[in-house]
C-alpha cells in the first residue's frame, strides 16, 4: 500500500483511470460486434452507421492512449474490410 499522501492520491487516480479504460475497451468490443452482427443480418446501411460510430470510439481510445496507434489502425482496417466486402457482395448481386 502507498505510504505517502501523494502516493495514495496517485493510487486513487490510477484506479479511476483503469476503470474508465476497461469501459472504453469494452465499448470498442461491443461496437465491433454490433457491426459484425449488422453485416450478418445483411443490413448494410446499419452496418455503415455502426462502423462510423465504432471508428470514432477507436480513434478516441487511441487519442486517450488506451489503444496503441497500430492496434487502433488494425481494428479500424479490419472493420472497414468487412464493410467493404459486404458492400461489394451486395453490388455484385444486383
Amino acid at each position: 500500500m502507498a505510504n505517502t499522501i501523494s502516493a495514495k492520491k496517485r493510487a486513487l487516480t490510477n484506479e479511476k483511470r483503469r476503470v474508465k479504460n476497461v469501459a472504453r475497451r469494452s465499448d470498442i468490443k461491443t461496437a465491433s460486434k454490433k457491426v459484425a452482427d449488422a453485416l450478418m443480418a445483411n443490413d448494410l446501411t446499419l452496418a455503415k452507421e455502426l462502423f462510423r460510430q465504432a471508428e470514432s470510439k477507436i480513434a478516441r481510445a487511441k487519442g486517450k492512449k488506451v489503444l496503441k496507434k497500430n492496434t487502433a489502425s488494425r481494428k479500424i482496417s479490419k472493420l472497414a474490410q468487412m464493410v467493404a466486402k459486404a458492400e461489394s457482395g451486395k453490388a455484385e448481386s444486383k
